[in-house]
């Protein structure tokens, strides 16, 4: 019996931006925000946290294009 090609695992099927954080990954975001104390906090009833993937921008095509013209010497 073979294995269903959606249960295969890729190597970068591993860093994947995933929407849920596990709760130590909680406990850590919320503890780099003075949010929560891991001494004295309950990691049960965490607040929710948003994980948010950030689009990096590229160069816009005009910037470019000024950049890499050079003056012709006539």
């Amino acid at each position: 019996m073979s294995l269903h090609r959606s249960l295969k695992t890729k190597p970068a099927g591993l860093n994947q931006h995933r929407n849920v954080l596990k709760r130590a990954e909680r406990i850590e975001h919320l503890a780099n925000e003075d949010k929560f104390d891991p001494e004295t906090g309950s990691p049960m009833g965490l607040p929710k946290v948003g994980s948010r993937k950030m689009k990096i921008a590229g160069k816009a095509a005009g910037a470019d294009e000024e950049s890499t013209d050079t003056p012709s010497e006539e």
